[in-house]
C-alpha cells in the first residue's frame, strides 16, 4: 500500500461513514476544497426526554499544493457548527493542521488532528449514531481521538500485492488543563447549601504513541500505545494504554467486522486499572447498513463494570450524500449503581 493510499484511507476512518469534498479550486498544483456535515435527530431515553439534536455537525476547509521534489504540502481547518444553540459560540475547532507528504518518506502532520493512535482504535467508530465513547473521554490531552497540539509521523511500507505494513508515532508536548466546579462549604449539608468554586489543575506531561497495523486479504491487525504522565495536585502517574484491534470488510458494502481491546493506567481520570472492549457487526446492501455494536469499560482494580451498552442501527443511502438513520441502545447495565437508560435516536444527514 502505497503513501497516498495509506492518507486517502486514513482520512477516510477518520471522518466516520463518508467523507465528501467539493473543491472549489483547482489551478498549477493548488486546490482547495470545501465539506463535511449536518444532521438533525429526534432523541430519547428513559431517563431523559425526548429532544431534538445534532450528530457531531461540522465544516472543513482544506487545500494542498504540490511544492515539487515529490513533496506535497496540505492544510486543513474544521469547526463543529452549533447552530441549534444560537448565541456567539456558533463555532466551535476540531481540526486544524499542516501536513507533509513524501511518498517514499511519509507523512508528518502538525495541529490539532486525528492521531495515530484513533488510526488503530477507530476501526469500530463508524456508525453514525451509536459507536465508541471510550475513544473520546479527554481525547484532546490523551491523544486517543482528536489531539491537539500534536506531531505525528506516518510511513506505510509496501510488501508485495495487497500487503502492507503501516507505523504512525505521535508526540504532544507538556499541556495544562483546569476545571472549575462548585463543592459544597459543608459536605453535610443536604438544604440551600453554600458553595464555593473550586478549581482542579491537571498538568500533562509530554505524551508520545506508537501505532503499528497490517492489511492482508480484507483483513486489519492493530496495536497502538500511549504512555506519559499525568499530574493532579501532588499526585503524578505514568497514564498508559495498550489498545489491539482487528477488523474485516469494508463497512457499508457486505459484510464488516472489527473488535477493540484497550488495557489502561490513571488513562481514566480517578481510575488505576481499566479494560474496555468494543465490538463491531455490519452488513451493507442496496444502499443500507445494518448494524450491531457492544462496547463496555471495567474497572479492572475492583472487577467492577463502569458502563456496558449494545445498539442496533440502521443507515439508508437516499443519495450519495444524504443519509437517514435510526438506532436504539440497551443499556446493559453496571456495578456502580447509576441508574440503566436505554436510549434511541432517529435522524437524517447531510454531506457537503
Amino acid at each position: 500500500m502505497k503513501m497516498k493510499t495509506l492518507a486517502v484511507a486514513v482520512a477516510a476512518l477518520a471522518c466516520g461513514t463518508q467523507t465528501f469534498a467539493a473543491e472549489i479550486y483547482n489551478n498549477d498544483g493548488t486546490s482547495m476544497s470545501i465539506g463535511g456535515h449536518v444532521s438533525i435527530n429526534l432523541n430519547g431515553s428513559d431517563e431523559g426526554e425526548t429532544d431534538v439534536g445534532t450528530n457531531s455537525p461540522r465544516i472543513n476547509l482544506s487545500g494542498k499544493k504540490d511544492i515539487g521534489n515529490g513533496v506535497t504540502v496540505d492544510a486543513k481547518g474544521e469547526w463543529q457548527l452549533n447552530y441549534l444553540n444560537g448565541g456567539e459560540n456558533s463555532f466551535t475547532t476540531r481540526l486544524g493542521y499542516i501536513g507533509a507528504t513524501h511518498e517514499q518518506f511519509g507523512r508528518v502532520v502538525g495541529g490539532t488532528q486525528w492521531s495515530p493512535y484513533y488510526d488503530v482504535a477507530g476501526v469500530a467508530d463508524l456508525p453514525i449514531a451509536y459507536a465508541n465513547d471510550f475513544l473520546y473521554e479527554n481525547h484532546n490531552n490523551l491523544g486517543s481521538g482528536r489531539a491537539e497540539k500534536m506531531l505525528s509521523y506516518r510511513k506505510s511500507f509496501e510488501f508485495g500485492e495487497g500487503f502492507g505494513f503501516n507505523l504512525g508515532l505521535g508526540w504532544q508536548g507538556k499541556q495544562t488543563d483546569k476545571k472549575t466546579s462548585l463543592e459544597k462549604v459543608d459536605e453535610n449539608c443536604t438544604v440551600k447549601c453554600a458553595v464555593y468554586e473550586k478549581t482542579t489543575k491537571t498538568v500533562y506531561d509530554a505524551r508520545g504513541q506508537i501505532a503499528l497495523s497490517t492489511q492482508l486479504a480484507g483483513f486489519g491487525l492493530g496495536y497502538v500505545y500511549s504512555g506519559g504522565d499525568v499530574a493532579t495536585g501532588t499526585m503524578t502517574k505514568d497514564a498508559t494504554s495498550h489498545i489491539f484491534a482487528a477488523n474485516y470488510g469494508e463497512y457499508g458494502s457486505g459484510l464488516y467486522a472489527a473488535i477493540v481491546y484497550g488495557m489502561n493506567e490513571y488513562f481514566y481520570e480517578g481510575l488505576e486499572e481499566t479494560v474496555q472492549l468494543e465490538g463491531l457487526l455490519a452488513y451493507g446492501f442496496n444502499n443500507l447498513t445494518l448494524s450491531v455494536n457492544y462496547e463496555s469499560v471495567e474497572d479492572d482494580k475492583t472487577s467492577k463494570t463502569l458502563f456496558s451498552q449494545s445498539a442496533l442501527q440502521a443507515e439508508y443511502a437516499v443519495t450519495s450524500s444524504f443519509y437517514t438513520y435510526a438506532g436504539y441502545q440497551f443499556d446493559l447495565g453496571n456495578d456502580i449503581k447509576k441508574a440503566e437508560d436505554d436510549s434511541w435516536t432517529l435522524g437524517a444527514r447531510y454531506y457537503f
